[in-house]
């Protein structure tokens, strides 16, 4: 009786999981990679900055103090509405896009732990665009600065309120980048994600006023009234028939909707399929 050689089995390795770190790294090669990254970045700083010199040689009246300054001049509205909608598409967009083409099946194919994917993606959306919010608030204070210098009516660094505005400022952009890729993981289409961002983010406050207060409380919840209040560096008149947010409040609501927003992104990715 012929005895026939058995080969052995090899059994396969397991592969390793992948690192948090890993991830990270593997998005911001995505990031980078496309080449609208750095002129949208590097236009979108350009304005925000030049927007705050611009209203700075348009304001005549610079005994008006440093709280109106620092409100319309050096942080003026429609340079930071550009960074919230250039920043919440932008973060939109490391999403969608990959919804749009495809890839996402493949990424959840190397990587099925979906949830990771997204907080890895949120962490490299928060660091570049704190860089960037850093940049642009920095500059507009900087170059505002330098206008006023010459009128003999600048102001410190130090000055009370405005180490909070330019903070503010500059953690605008990583807020508002947050929220538009947990809206776009919810949604998953560039359109509806960019039209409900500009809605919640822009719109929105302006809908609401503070004479009343359920009016007051809604739009103190929403991330561009936050900001509003917190680049004013003066304090509630109690005379007012108006509800004023407060300082606390608002950096509550800077910190709820990334959060709020990323983790129901992170339940919904992990419970539905690509």
């Amino acid at each position: 009786m012929t005895m026939l050689a058995s080969t052995p089995r090899t059994i396969p390795a397991a592969v390793p999981a992948a690192r948090f770190g890993d991830l990270a790294a593997a998005e911001w090669i995505k990031i980078r990679s496309l080449r609208s990254t750095p002129w949208v970045i590097g236009l979108t700083v350009l304005f925000v900055i030049g927007s705050a010199a611009a209203a700075t040689l348009a304001d005549k009246d610079t005994g008006s103090g440093p709280a109106d300054f620092l409100a319309y001049d050096a942080y003026p509205p429609a340079g930071y509405w550009t960074l919230i909608l250039v920043a919440a598409t932008m973060g939109a967009l490391t999403v969608v896009s990959e919804y749009s083409s495809g890839l996402i099946r493949t990424t959840t194919a190397a990587v099925p732990a979906r949830g990771s994917v997204v907080l890895a993606k949120a962490a490299v959306t928060a660091a570049l665009w704190s860089a960037v919010g850093t940049v642009a608030s920095l500059g507009s204070f900087l170059v505002s600065q330098a206008v006023l210098d010459g009128r003999h009516a600048g102001v410190p660094i130090t000055h009370p309120g405005v180490f909070q505005a330019l903070v503010a400022s500059a953690l605008l952009a990583p807020v508002c980048a947050v929220v538009g890729l947990g809206l776009g993981v919810l949604l998953r289409h560039a359109a509806g994600t960019v039209v409900t961002s500009v809605f919640v983010l822009l719109m929105l406050p302006t809908m609401f006023s503070e004479s009343n207060r359920w009016s007051a409380d809604v739009k103190h919840a929403l991330v561009s009234a936050a900001w509003h209040r917190l680049v004013q560096p003066w304090e509630p008149d109690p005379d007012s028939l108006g509800y004023t947010a407060t300082v606390p409040g608002c950096w509550l609501v800077y910190v709820l909707w990334p959060l709020v927003t990323l983790a129901l992104a992170v339940v919904v990715v992990r419970r539905r399929d690509v």
